[in-house]
């Protein structure tokens, strides 16, 4: 993967990167050791106790063997600590989105993933809205990846090494929008997302990836943001979710990417009547 910074940000190569190339780069540095704590602290206690109980995905085998509770998720971030909606609107995610999902892209969902030690691995898979392409008679006919319709970016708040279990993907896959098999060899094939607490993974959720197992002594924790372009219906219903004192004070950036500057779906019966859409 290509290596970014904040002062090396370059938002058309980073594009291609994840369009043509590998689909993943990294943007090292991107948050603070202050706000990687804070950020690892809320994460540590909201998935302690009876609060670790959280829906997840692609944990199948985990479940089946009796393992799910070593990989804990905490979802509805925003609401949790300050720290997460700064994580959420840092300017370079947002300059980098632009450039990839629209200028008017939104958030699909902002979580905590965290693997404890011994915690197994996940299912090879793409992500939301392309995550149930296992079931490929449920979308489409010819969808693919020509144009995106989903990016990731996994903050680290942890080492990722490949000890920790540090996030694996087979570069190039986001070409072929399809759902990976056993006999796609993706444990022969792929390559690790690495990087160090505050570095930020940026990537196209179309590419094949997983967590994999984490065979150290130490917890691999993350934040998880999905971005989306403004007409995909998100994951979370994260206003819904969210105090309205919090959606009443939020930012201009926090309100598009919270979606609440995009009127669709509408009562369009009780709409203001005039021309909405069209050229002026």
């Amino acid at each position: 993967m290509k290596i970014y910074t904040p002062d090396t940000l370059d938002p058309a190569a980073i594009v291609a990167e994840l369009i043509n190339g590998p689909g993943a780069v990294v943007l090292r540095g991107l948050f603070t050791a202050e706000e990687v704590a804070a950020a690892r602290a809320v994460v540590m206690r909201e998935s302690e106790g009876t609060a670790a109980a959280k829906v997840t995905h692609f944990q199948g085998a985990a479940e089946q063997e009796g393992k799910i509770a070593l990989q804990r998720r905490v979802w509805n971030l925003l609401a949790k600590g300050e720290v997460f909606s700064r994580m959420a609107a840092h300017p370079a995610l947002m300059t980098v989105m632009r450039a990839f999902l629209g200028s008017e892209f939104i958030m699909g969902s902002i979580a905590a993933n965290r693997i404890l030690p011994g915690g197994p691995g996940q299912e090879p898979h793409i992500d939301y809205p392309y995550w149930d392409l296992h079931k490929p008679e449920s979308h489409p006919v010819r969808i693919n990846a020509s144009f995106p319709l989903n990016a990731q970016a996994t903050i680290m708040l942890d080492p990722f090494t490949e000890e920790t279990g540090a996030t694996a993907y087979v570069p190039g896959t986001q070409a072929e929008l399809r759902y990976p098999t056993e006999s796609d060899r993706f444990y022969d094939r792929c390559a690790r997302m690495l990087g160090e607490p505050g570095d930020t993974v940026v990537f196209f959720g179309a590419v094949w990836h997983c967590a994999m197992p984490n065979r150290s002594q130490q917890d691999r924790s993350a934040i998880l943001i999905q971005y989306l372009p403004k007409f995909v219906k998100p994951m979370e219903d994260m206003p819904a979710a969210l105090p309205r004192a919090f959606v009443e004070q939020a930012s201009p950036d926090l309100r598009q990417l919270l979606g609440l500057n995009y009127p669709y779906p509408e009562v369009l019966d009780a709409a203001k009547a005039g021309n909405a859409e069209g050229r002026a």
